[in-house]
């Protein structure tokens, strides 16, 4: 069995952001042509996306949002909530195709032709929240992802890891009821970086109370710091016991990165990707899928998703 899958199609390329915009379609180029110099792109098991259905998307957003992003981008509207989140022909179908994905590589990995799965998928979107686009995200893929694999696969408990640089609103919105769902997120501190929100007494509300971990990072911290958090992580784990891993898998949190102001490096990435590669096959059989979020330096961006495949595939 190839132990790692890779989520990957051109349609992804097909979001048009604009000439000047963090979030282009050439972030994903990039990946793709690193994992084929260094070799990774052989080594890997292609995994095809597929649209997701409107009412797997409905598991986390309204209809009547699903239905007014179809209708802006039909009516050709420039943007949607917000102009960082611009709109092109073809943005609702990638995005759906983005979502679709990430499914995709959830039924791989639990139907073991793999061990776990990258999805280097756009756009990305732990900041969609449930009736509004924001932060470059319009569909939550991993919070769908979540979603999915309690009602179609009966997974109970679920960890969410977020090491995007900015924290996830939308995903800790979205779970922050729920029990079932253990959302975590390192991020920036929230009063020097977007979108405000992930402080640490954030911890979840009424019967999600406890079930959300937000670990706010200073600016300028290290690939040190960041391990002792996981050390955290790690313990709250130990009580948790996830059936499966999902990582919202940001790597603007790198020190070349021009969105914000963390340290990580390479090996801080390497590192992040061993240590919750460790909880996931202490509880949940190894099974992760992780999604691509912001990364928006292309050298930097290579670098970490080369680190954080290479440890995905050991053995």
């Amino acid at each position: 069995m190839v132990k790692t899958g890779l989520v990957y199609d051109d349609i992804y390329l097909n979001h048009d952001t604009g000439p000047h915009h963090p979030e282009m379609a050439k972030r994903l180029t990039a990946i793709i042509e690193s994992l084929r110099i260094t070799g990774l792109l052989e080594k890997v098991l292609h995994i095809v996306p597929e649209p997701a259905k409107r009412d797997i998307i409905a598991l986390c957003h309204e209809p009547g949002y699903i239905d007014k992003f179809e209708r802006d981008v039909t009516n050709a509207s420039p943007f949607i909530h917000t102009p960082e989140c611009p709109l092109s022909p073809a943005t609702f179908e990638v995005a759906r195709y983005a979502v679709g994905g990430v499914l995709k590589g959830v039924d791989e990995v639990l139907e073991g032709r793999v061990k776990n799965c990258f999805c280097a998928v756009r756009p990305p979107g732990h900041h969609a929240e449930r009736s509004r686009a924001m932060g470059f995200c319009y569909f939550n893929n991993v919070a769908i992802a979540a979603r999915y694999l309690q009602k179609q696969h009966d997974i109970d408990r679920i960890m969410i890891i977020d090491w995007d640089v900015h924290h996830g609103n939308g995903t800790q919105h979205i779970f922050e009821e729920n029990a079932s769902v253990f959302y975590i997120s390192l991020h920036q501190d929230p009063s020097s970086c977007y979108p405000g929100t992930g402080w640490a007494q954030e911890t979840g509300s009424g019967k999600g109370r406890g079930f959300t971990l937000n670990l706010p990072m200073s600016p300028g911290s290290s690939d040190q710091a960041y391990l002792k958090a996981m050390e955290h992580v790690e313990q709250t784990m130990d009580h948790f016991k996830p059936q499966f891993v999902l990582i919202s898998a940001g790597f603007d949190a790198h020190m070349a990165d021009p969105l914000a102001h963390i340290r990580l490096t390479k090996k801080g990435f390497e590192s992040l990707t061993r240590s919750v590669k460790n909880i996931a096959e202490s509880y949940a059989k190894g099974r992760i899928v992780s999604v691509l979020e912001g990364g928006y330096n292309m050298e930097a961006l290579k670098e970490s998703i080369e680190a954080h495949l290479t440890v995905l595939m050991e053995g």
